[in-house]
């Protein structure tokens, strides 16, 4: 059997908020809550399910989503609709821009939780 990444927990303030937050802008469906995860289903089987901790616990993460062009398209107006603050950088320092790395379209955001998440079109090293 080859290694595949299955789940991981993604801490947060409110985990039903986050995981909407987060199935909104990319969309996708919050699933059953189980325990204290709600889930988020990735189209290749990862699933992130997220959890309320405390709030000095939370470490921020990053989570990147590769996506396909019209599906960027599509979180880009739902983050522009949303008023959600968007960066080029990992860094934070343009606002209001999207980078165009590896011949495809990027760009990074805040989840409530403090989380940088990123949505791409090409991987990194990309070269097509």
């Amino acid at each position: 059997m080859s290694v595949e990444l299955n789940h991981t927990i993604v801490h947060a303030l409110d985990n039903r908020a986050s995981a909407e937050f987060l199935a909104h802008v990319l969309g996708l469906e919050v699933g059953t809550a189980w325990g204290p995860f709600v889930p988020v289903d990735t189209a290749n089987g990862v699933t992130l399910d997220f959890a309320a901790i405390p709030a000095g616990s939370i470490v921020p993460q990053h989570y990147a989503f590769l996506v396909s062009d019209d599906e960027f398209d599509a979180a880009f107006a739902r983050i522009r609709e949303r008023e959600i603050t968007y960066y080029a950088d990992p860094f934070l320092k343009q606002p209001g821009e999207i980078n165009h790395h590896h011949g495809g379209r990027g760009l990074y955001f805040k989840d409530p939780a403090g989380h940088g998440m990123e949505i791409i079109t090409r991987p990194y090293g990309f070269e097509g």
